[in-house]
């Protein structure tokens, strides 16, 4: 991934929101080196791009949404901008003519099938990174993230849930396309039945469902022909991780950990870094 990637030719897809519950269309289509990665509200006229960065992130409450300068927001982009880091894609408009984009089959590797469709184009020109230099920690309660100085981009993850069907699980790996696409872009999203009637109530969860999302009932998982890992919902933490540290605006040369953490924990990451000039140097491939 040393060079600057952006894709090939532009390719569309549709289906059904995470959790506005609404059909979409999007496009994903190339952009010039350094534009970085942008969204547009392609069913707001005249809306403003929204890029991907975490100055633009407006609410984390069960997913990564993101606001631009016109008020126009788009939602639930940490499994497409997952997908995005893990192949090294650095300039992409994304078009969506609603307010999130589909959730496909609540994993990364969907928007990577879409990402190789399109095919990729190496760019001219080096790559922008930013190497973290010294350890930056964030916490909430019994919840922390934190980064470490590393020769190469890593991450680690924790999670422990009182279902037997979780329990508590750990996984690492360095972030190289050939682990990405194999360890984290299929691991699907998940949620729990009993919680499922009061996030619709609350405008969230409509478009989940048994055949994108991994449903757990207690002790039990309701759908487990979806299932790809044993330890599939802590892989998953890492995919969101990954797509939210994504709007670091350039790849993160550092070690990701991350017990129990979310997408605010996650954000808060990344102000706390850039809240400090002396934690970080910015280089170029």
């Amino acid at each position: 991934m040393a060079k600057r990637r952006t894709l090939a030719g532009e390719v569309f897809a549709e289906g059904v929101t995470l959790h506005a519950g609404v059909p979409v269309h999007m496009r994903l289509a190339p952009a010039p080196p350094g534009d970085g990665i942008a969204f547009r509200r392609s069913d707001v006229p005249g809306s403003a791009l929204i890029p991907a960065l975490w100055s633009n992130v407006a609410e984390t409450r069960l997913g990564t949404v993101l606001k631009g300068p016109d008020g126009t927001s788009v939602g639930v982009v940490e499994h497409l901008l997952s997908a995005a880091a893990g192949i090294g894609i650095d300039d992409c408009l994304i078009e969506i003519d609603g307010p999130e984009p589909p959730i496909l089959d609540g994993d990364a590797l969907s928007f990577v099938r879409l990402f190789d469709k399109a095919g990729l184009r190496d760019a001219v020109g080096p790559r922008d990174m930013i190497r973290v230099l010294r350890e930056v920690r964030v916490a909430a309660g019994d919840a922390s993230a934190r980064l470490l100085p590393a020769t190469e981009s890593e991450f680690f993850f924790e999670i422990e849930f009182p279902s037997a069907v979780i329990g508590r699980q750990t996984f690492q790996c360095p972030l190289t396309e050939a682990a990405f696409r194999r360890d984290i872009a299929p691991a699907r999203t998940f949620g729990f039945l009993h919680e499922a009637d009061a996030l619709r109530a609350a405008g969230y969860g409509r478009g989940a469902g048994l055949t994108n999302t991994l449903v757990i009932d207690g002790n039990r998982l309701l759908n487990p022909e979806l299932r790809r890992f044993p330890d599939e919902f802590v892989r998953h933490k890492i995919l969101d991780a990954v797509g939210d540290l994504k709007l670091a605006g350039a790849a993160l040369i550092a070690r990701f950990e991350g017990y129990r953490s979310s997408h605010t924990l996650n954000n808060a990451l990344l102000r706390a870094l850039f809240a400090g000039p002396a934690l970080y140097e910015r280089v170029q491939s």
